[in-house]
């Protein structure tokens, strides 16, 4: 332990920490900018390059950063003395001089940090004269808008983009006024590695990235009387949006959000959940199926790749073009419910399917692209037609002007609203498997789990591997979050599979969809990320029926519709095919 005192308060902390944690770790308060470090996960970021957290140190002439400076015994740190605010201020003065001055139209003033910390240390005015020296086109695709005048260095979405998703699509570039995060030779975010996953949105301070806003094609159609506009919920939405309300990191706001929706004039409100089994009947046939074959001694494409984020299909389509035999057929939840929306949802309801309008409310900016993909379209006529994040949603609520706190709850429509618990743990990294797993081991045993819980594909760890028995063989899976680690696991399986695995999963974000792109920001406390996560345990544990083919809904419409998993109107509505994608 090391023996340091700051701001008068002597502390004992652990040998290697930096200043900034034995701060914080007494209640300190020291402003950061480029730092971040989300717990939990194996993100942080730290490249001491904005300055913004110096500290006066006794002994030493320069003021250090404390994000980068290791306490050493005996230190005496002042983080308040008027040379460390004066610094601090100036620092602030100097980025803000270079930086565009359009907060009121900015979609992230508000969450801006680069705004708080003004108002922290005190920026009134900016006493530097001349113009805006950095400037930038706008560029954007179906998820990403990238404003590079907004970019303050803090290389916060390089290191995720890097370390954290192995992408690579962003690098500091350039020197001076120019030096920005930008793409190689500055090309759009299409001609390069990126998946759309968003988390470099996630992390980004300012309004340099963001999501592409497409609350106006929303407003368009609710205002369209000719148009039957139907919204989808995804799992991961309803433990989160509340926050965006003031509302405690975790809580469940299920119906509220329903009842926002509606209020909004939504003419149906149907639950993401509902396909989510649909999946888990589709995928785990799949499964069941190469089983089989594998135990059988026929060749079978193992193991199984979930596929259900579009990120992570971006990814391997781009990276893995000779495995694209491994990822289960089955589309992704959002896509099923376009599919099953547009077809027997509109034939239900004896309307054009061109006269239904989809919306899905998604925690993710991946699906964006995913919804463009042709492979769900039909004539030409997507089967999602616009794909809102939680943070687009939220906005779209409070532009309406709906006190969304004090709501009452309002249930999901019929029949597309009825859900398990192992639908809404698709939220969470190793949610999917675990889910699938409750429905394969009961096809296979013919009998009742003695406990729905899988614990062994639970947890923040980036890489968890685990054998289940079922039927009398070991079935060995993994699941991943986080590209990096994925990208372990395939490389492992393009060497000869020697865990020989039979089922993967893989979620590109951090903690999985709790953590997307599109939620409402954590800026980098891992504890919302937490909160998020067991509230969708929770929730699990609260309903009635927790597998997937239980599910009475789900039952009903292939009695009536779809027949039996794996079809041939299920294969054609609800599976989907994978394409090598060229990147550079």
């Amino acid at each position: 332990m090391i023996n340091v005192v700051i701001d008068g308060k002597p502390v004992s902390v652990n040998a290697g920490s930096m200043i900034l944690d034995a701060a914080r770790s007494i209640g300190i308060d020291v402003p950061t900018l480029c730092y971040m470090r989300l717990h939990n996960t194996e993100y942080k970021c730290q490249p001491a390059s904005c300055r913004v957290c110096v500290v006066e140190v006794e002994g030493r002439r320069n003021l250090c950063p404390a994000c980068a400076t290791p306490v050493m015994e005996g230190m005496v740190i002042k983080t308040n003395s008027m040379r460390v605010l004066q610094s601090r201020k100036m620092i602030v003065e100097l980025m803000i001089s270079d930086h565009p001055n359009d907060c009121l139209t900015c979609t992230k003033s508000g969450k801006c940090e680069l705004q708080d910390l003004a108002r922290k240390t005190g920026v009134v005015d900016i006493p530097l004269s001349g113009k805006e020296q950095s400037e930038y086109p706008v560029m954007e695709n179906k998820a990403i808008v990238r404003d590079m005048s907004k970019c303050i260095m803090c290389r916060r979405c390089e290191e995720m983009c890097s370390n954290i998703q192995s992408v690579h699509a962003l690098s500091g570039v350039s020197r001076g006024f120019e030096a920005v995060v930008g793409t190689a030779f500055d090309e759009s975010l299409d001609n390069t590695m990126c998946v759309g996953c968003g988390q470099c949105v996630a992390v980004c301070p300012v309004g340099a990235l963001m999501e592409k806003d497409d609350t106006d094609k929303v407003i368009k159609a609710l205002a369209n009387p000719d148009v039957t506009v139907v919204f989808q919920t995804a799992p991961a939405t309803r433990v989160a949006i509340g926050e965006e309300f003031g509302m405690k990191a975790g809580t469940n706001a299920t119906g509220k959000m329903v009842t926002a929706l509606k209020n909004l004039g939504a003419d149906y409100v149907f639950d993401t959940d509902f396909t989510a089994d649909l999946t888990i009947m589709e995928e785990g046939t799949e499964l069941i199926g190469r089983l089989t074959k594998f135990l059988n001694g026929e060749k079978a494409a193992l193991p199984l790749l979930t596929s259900c984020c579009p990120g992570w299909v971006n990814f391997y389509e781009s990276r893995y073009p000779d495995m694209l035999e491994l990822p289960s057929t089955a589309k992704s939840p959002q896509g099923m419910f376009g599919a099953v929306a547009k077809n027997y949802f509109a034939e239900k309801l004896d309307i054009d399917r061109k006269k239904m309008f989809v919306v899905s409310v998604m925690p993710c900016t991946a699906k964006k692209i995913e919804a463009d993909r042709a492979e769900l379209k039909e004539d030409g006529i997507p089967d999602v037609d616009v794909v809102l994040t939680t943070r687009e949603i939220a906005r779209l609520i409070k532009m309406a002007n709906i006190d969304f706190v004090n709501l009452t709850d309002s249930e999901y429509d019929n029949p597309l609203g009825e859900s398990t618990g192992a639908a809404v743990i698709f939220g969470v990294t190793g949610g999917v498997l675990e889910a699938a797993l409750r429905t394969v081991y009961e096809v296979l045993e013919k009998k009742t789990l003695p406990r729905v819980e899988f614990e062994a594909v639970r947890g923040f760890e980036g890489l968890k591997v685990a054998t289940v028995t079922i039927a009398g063989q070991d079935i060995n899976v993994a699941v991943a979050h986080g590209l990096a680690n994925a990208s372990k696991v395939m490389d492992e399986i393009k060497n000869g599979n020697p865990r020989n695995l039979h089922a993967v999963e893989v979620m590109a974000c951090p903690g999985g969809c709790i953590g997307g792109g599109g939620q409402p920001y954590h800026h980098g406390d891992g504890e919302i990320l937490k909160a998020r996560t067991n509230a969708t345990y929770q929730i699990d544990e609260e309903k009635t029926i927790r597998k997937s083919h239980e599910n009475p809904a789900v039952k009903a419409l292939y009695e009536e519709y779809y027949k039996e998993p794996g079809s041939e109107i299920a294969h054609h509505q609800l599976h989907t095919h994978y394409t090598y994608r060229e990147k550079y």
